[in-house]
């Protein structure tokens, strides 16, 4: 069974031979394991909650995998799981996810959310880089701004891509990126994908961007340093530790 996190007690830093991680015009950063963990089930009820709301039917979250995954396909999954049709899915999609983002609105006095090691000092460096900053979760869009509100980081972040019309990854990076050249406008812009899981390494390898792997949701260093991500560390506050050693050019 994987450990609820994977926060290391010692610094741990792999960095591919010429990348310089705090150097890219944007950054596309995922939410959970990544900028900030939840230590309530308010997200996680809002599933069952949601699709109860609209068809009637329950539903449950055991055995879906979670960690990497998006809203979208976790809901597609156990509603496979609990042997209800396709097309009842089909049917409802909208408003369930619209009721679930209004139960985690409703709760989100209840969501009970730690900071990752670094996030605050990792984002305030690269906004002095001046780096575009947005986000790419598997939240739904309403979901992800509430946790980014609620945990004190909206002020960084300038767009996002969520899961709301994307059920695998891949797609909502590709998307996000696309609109972090649009505001930059630059075509070809090199935009940085931070992760936790091996599900974000491979998105930003879709399309060929690069990424810093952080071992702080329920992966390991090794783990992640062994799909050869252009980053991996143990944590953001770790690999700004690098940048803040760094001798000048």
């Amino acid at each position: 069974m994987m450990p609820e996190s994977n926060e290391s007690n010692f610094p741990r830093i792999s960095v591919r031979p010429g990348f310089h991680w705090d150097r890219c015009p944007a950054y596309l950063f995922d939410i959970d394991g990544t900028l900030l963990r939840s230590r309530d089930r308010v997200h996680f009820n809002a599933f069952a909650e949601g699709v109860r709301r609209v068809t009637g039917f329950e539903i449950s979250l055991e055995g879906v995998p979670l960690a990497g995954n998006t809203d979208t396909a976790i809901l597609a999954e156990a509603f496979r799981q609990a042997g209800l049709a396709s097309a009842l899915l089909t049917e409802n999609t909208a408003a369930i996810l619209t009721a679930m983002a209004a139960s985690v609105a409703e709760h989100r006095e209840a969501l009970d959310l730690v900071l990752m090691p670094g996030v605050k000092a990792a984002l305030a460096h690269l906004a002095r880089q001046n780096a575009l900053l947005g986000v790419a979760t598997g939240n739904l869009e309403a979901i992800g701004w509430i946790k980014i509100e609620r945990a004190g980081l909206r002020e960084w972040f300038r767009f996002g891509g969520f899961s709301d019309h994307y059920s695998v990854r891949p797609e909502l990076v590709a998307s996000a990126a696309a609109k972090a050249r649009q505001m930059l406008a630059a075509p070809t812009a090199q935009v940085c994908v931070v992760g936790d899981t091996p599900r974000d390494i491979e998105a930003a390898r879709a399309s060929q961007l690069p990424v810093i792997a952080v071992a702080t949701g329920h992966y390991s260093f090794e783990q992640l340093d062994a799909l050869q991500p252009e980053v991996c560390a143990s944590s953001l506050a770790d690999l700004l530790a690098l940048a803040s050693t760094a001798p000048e050019e």
